[in-house]
């Protein structure tokens, strides 16, 4: 899908932490399919789905390959990054390239671990970052807005497209970001070529101490209560406990330890299904002897656009999909025993595929 989300945070947040659990998550996992480094700081993790392994029960395949996600380290970014301080225009450029964010935020106390902002604040510490990246996109905006006003003149189009671009500049001046201005399909087309980064989805991780892992603390409550009108989702975690699991390949020790924390799974399967459906991404199945897989797709694609991601043949070609919803599968428990007792759909072209079908599709070569 090509799709990626990048943690981002102040210096000693535990973002690196963070993205050394999920590395680390993947590659105990010893597969060929589990986990590869792209290139520095980039790695692609599975994304946990029970639904694939109660269909692996069912059908017992040769193997099981789980749908996977990008996440990407993106350096820590310091006040004044919009103009170039620290490793500024790296970390801005960094951003640009992924889908949404995870915004790591430091809930914790330890003298041991330095921080330059003074006392732990994390709406204080929310903020540093918002304004650098609003700074940046006002300066996109800006340079966008020269041009548009003087085609403005003769190209009406162009009058649409400045307006448009003064909303945005309004409103990033008003210290806001754009993915809160409630711009339309149609406006955004206008701001596209910009990237703008203050526009990208957020999830926010609340990174707590041991103690506080499961309750939350006066930190994680204050950075909850401050995103609230955002609409955003809040993840409470302990990053090092979850680094911990993570270093763990033994399926038993693992459950040892988080028996021994009082989990009943590591945090960070909640944050990584949390980015998912960020980046509005959900899942189909294929099952059968050789394989049972699950397939990334966007919300809202119809059969033949779900098709393409097995093989581009399977769009071009395609004639219809024969459909099993996930909870037919499981009920009857077997596609022989779904056919027959009629609950095997036969859709074609327009068909939206719902998030936890198990497909197969006919196609001409």
């Amino acid at each position: 899908m090509s799709l990626k989300a990048g943690i981002v945070g102040l210096p000693n947040v535990g973002k690196s932490t963070l993205f050394n659990a999920v590395s680390n998550s993947a590659k105990a996992q010893a597969s060929n399919y589990r986990f590869c480094t792209i290139e520095p700081n980039t790695g692609l993790v599975n994304v946990p789905d029970e639904r694939l392994n109660k269909l692996a029960e069912l059908v017992k395949p040769n193997r099981i390959v789980p749908t996977q996600l990008e996440i990407v380290d993106i350096a820590g970014l310091v006040k004044g990054a919009s103009k170039g301080e620290g490793l500024g225009n790296k970390f801005l450029g960094n951003i640009r390239e992924v889908d949404a964010i995870i915004h790591v935020i430091r809930c914790f106390e330890d003298e041991n671990v330095l921080r330059d902002e003074g006392a732990i604040n994390p709406m204080g510490d929310k903020d540093i970052i918002d304004t650098e990246l609003q700074l940046k996109d006002l300066e996109s905006v800006e340079k966008k807005l020269q041009r548009a006003e003087k085609m403005a003149k003769t190209d009406p189009k162009a009058k649409i497209e400045l307006e448009i671009l003064n909303n945005c500049k309004l409103h990033l001046e008003a210290g806001k970001n754009i993915r809160s201005l409630g711009l339309s399909k149609e406006e955004k087309m206008a701001v596209a070529d910009l990237f703008l980064l203050t526009d990208k989805s957020v999830l926010y991780v609340a990174n707590v101490d041991e103690a506080s892992m499961h309750t939350g603390n006066k930190y994680s409550e204050a950075l909850i209560n401050g995103v609230k009108n955002e609409g955003a989702e809040v993840i409470v975690m302990c990053n090092n406990i979850e680094a911990q699991i993570a270093e763990l390949e033994n399926a038993d020790d693992k459950q040892m330890f988080m028996d021994e924390y009082k989990m009943t799974q590591p945090a960070l399967n909640r944050m990584i299904k949390s980015t998912y459906k960020l980046l509005q991404l959900e899942t189909y199945f294929t099952a059968g002897v050789q394989e049972v897989r699950a397939w990334t797709i966007h919300n809202g694609w119809k059969a033949p656009q779900a098709a393409s991601v097995i093989h581009t043949d399977f769009e071009k070609g395609f004639i219809k999909a024969e459909v099993i919803s996930y909870e037919d599968y499981v009920k009857y428990g077997s596609e022989a025993a779904v056919r027959d007792n009629g609950r095997l759909r036969i859709e074609g072209k327009e068909y939206i595929v719902k998030d936890g079908d198990i497909m197969h599709f006919r196609f001409n070569v």
